[in-house]
């Protein structure tokens, strides 16, 4: 029993490890994949691909149309994007311990300070440049610290950069209705030229 029981550690371990490597192999191979991969690279593509949702639909969206609601209490296509906007600015300020803006600015980001297609556009780029800085300033490491959930207890850094990005594809999806009641297509979903 005991022998087997060996066995079954070793293979296990085996299993788990992957292939064995000499040492030059796998020294090559773990830089490789360092440069190319890791947590940092990973939240800055999904940030990245956010970003450009949003700002392709607020430079797309016919700017006659911007205050757009389907029904009267629903958010405007302007609101939904200042809203996606404002929101990743907070989890972006709390993974890097600023004081965000207030909840209440996020639930309602003013139309009167954004009143142009140019503003609500100039919003987004730098708010995702500035995003995007952060999370190549804090890295693989500084991603995986912990800091306070604004939902109660502890999360990564990581966390709440993909939380955010999560939110936005909520926000865009909602867009895309807005696109279609009004007889438009996605600028993510047309064929490419």
């Amino acid at each position: 029993m005991r022998k087997t029981m060996l066995m079954l550690a070793v293979l296990m371990i085996a299993a788990c490890t992957g292939p064995v490597r000499t040492q030059g192999q796998a020294s090559t191979m773990t830089t490789t994949t360092q440069a190319q991969s890791g947590i940092a690279a990973d939240v800055l593509a999904q940030w990245n691909m956010a970003g450009k949702r949003l700002l392709e639909m607020a430079q797309d969206f016919p700017e006659a149309k911007l205050d757009y609601r389907p029904t009267p209490e629903v958010r405007t296509f302007a609101e939904q994007i200042l809203h996606a906007t404002t929101a990743s600015v907070v989890f972006s300020d709390m993974a890097q311990g600023i004081k965000p803006p207030s909840f209440d600015e996020v639930e309602k980001p003013s139309r009167e300070k954004y009143k142009t297609r140019a503003q609500i556009v100039d919003y987004i780029q730098t708010t995702f440049a500035d995003g995007a800085a952060a999370i190549q300033k804090l890295g693989d490491k500084g991603l995986l610290e912990a800091v306070d959930s604004p939902f109660g207890g502890k999360v990564t850094r990581a966390w709440m950069f993909t939380f955010a990005t999560a939110h936005v594809y909520d926000h865009y999806g909602q867009c895309v209705i807005y696109y279609r009641l009004n007889g438009l297509v996605p600028p993510a979903s047309r064929k490419p030229m």
